[in-house]
């Protein structure tokens, strides 16, 4: 599924920008940054992320279409958190309306993911926010080792944790588990929203 269209996140002086999709060229440069970091080869990280190297080497160039699959899985492979794939501005204050910032799809599910906190300086976690529909579950591979995802279900209702065994969450209950682990979210209400902070431990 494409990348959507949305907004970036305004100063809270500013009207929000129009509609607009995650840069390409951010992407790109954060992927042959990451992999440079890395010292690995372009075959190598394709093959730890199970992706073929012409789809890799489309992406570092600024072309191809990623889903939000194959960005976790280079991510996983590069072993660094997701929000370091985009360039976002890290204002001292921050503000997000609802409907407005860098979102990505899933591409087998009705299941899309907006970064709302990039990790800082010295930290190693990320803040999204999750919107769902019901249909087919969004299950996850394992992220990287010693990776924790705390979810705070907001509205609806879901079936949220370890694929073996995910619990039924209303709005208000919190979970956290080992996301190097494969985990589900699964949205069994129309309007399902939830909070999910990914904790690099």
């Amino acid at each position: 599924m494409a990348v959507p269209a949305t907004r970036h996140a305004a100063h809270p002086d500013q009207a929000p920008g129009p509609a607009a999709q995650p840069s390409m060229e951010s992407i790109a440069a954060a992927l042959r940054r990451e992999r440079r970091r890395t010292g690995l080869s372009l075959s190598e990280v394709a093959r730890r992320a199970k992706i073929s190297k012409s789809t890799l080497s489309q992406l570092e160039s600024g072309t191809g279409n990623p889903s939000l699959e194959t960005l976790w899985a280079l991510c996983v492979a590069l072993d660094t958190p997701f929000a370091r794939l985009f360039d976002l501005p890290r204002p001292q204050v921050q503000l997000i309306r609802a409907g407005e910032g860098l979102a990505v799809a899933a591409a087998h599910s009705d299941y899309r993911a907006t970064l709302l906190a990039a990790c800082p300086p010295g930290a190693r976690r990320d803040i999204f926010s999750i919107e769902a529909e019901p249909g087919r579950e969004r299950v996850s591979d394992p992220h990287m080792p010693g990776v924790v995802e705390h979810v705070l279900l907001c509205t609806g209702r879901a079936l949220v944790g370890l694929v073996e065994d995910p619990i039924e969450l209303h709005p208000g209950d919190y979970t956290a588990y080992p996301a190097d682990l494969p985990h589900v979210f699964h949205a069994l209400e129309p309007g399902t929203r939830a909070m999910l902070v990914s904790e690099h431990v």
